[in-house]
């Protein structure tokens, strides 16, 4: 099982800024920030998300085919969090909508350093 993700990031207070107003009404806090690493969780323990700054010091770049899935409740806070990365910034890499069959939902964006994100819930 996934413990923890990292993205990378250039500017770390502007990608906080971005997660933060987007996990905002999901029950997210963060867990262990510093002054290279932002991560979230719901709780000690749980699984966790986090930006970071590249450890060898050069810029962090995007991963091609590289792709971070949130699973959330419903397909109305797939919306909501697809709509939410637009308007802070982010960019869109698929619409919200019915994808893998069995009542799957899922969205697609990109935040503010291309990262590429999908949102999803099943039924």
């Amino acid at each position: 099982m996934i413990g923890y993700t990292t993205l990378g990031t250039n500017d770390l207070e502007k990608a906080a800024a971005f997660y933060d107003a987007l996990f905002a009404d999901q029950g997210l806090k963060r867990m262990t920030p510093n002054d290279r690493l932002v991560m979230w969780s719901s709780k000690a323990g749980a699984a966790m998300f986090g930006i970071i700054k590249p450890f060898d010091g050069k810029a962090a770049s995007v991963g091609n085919g590289t792709m971070i899935a949130l699973m959330v409740d419903s397909a109305e806070t797939v919306a909501k969090l697809h709509a939410r990365a637009l308007e802070l910034g982010g960019s869109d890499e698929g619409e919200v909508g019915p994808r893998g069959g069995g009542g799957m939902t899922f969205a697609y964006a990109r935040d503010l350093d291309g990262n590429k994100l999908a949102f999803y819930a099943a039924k």
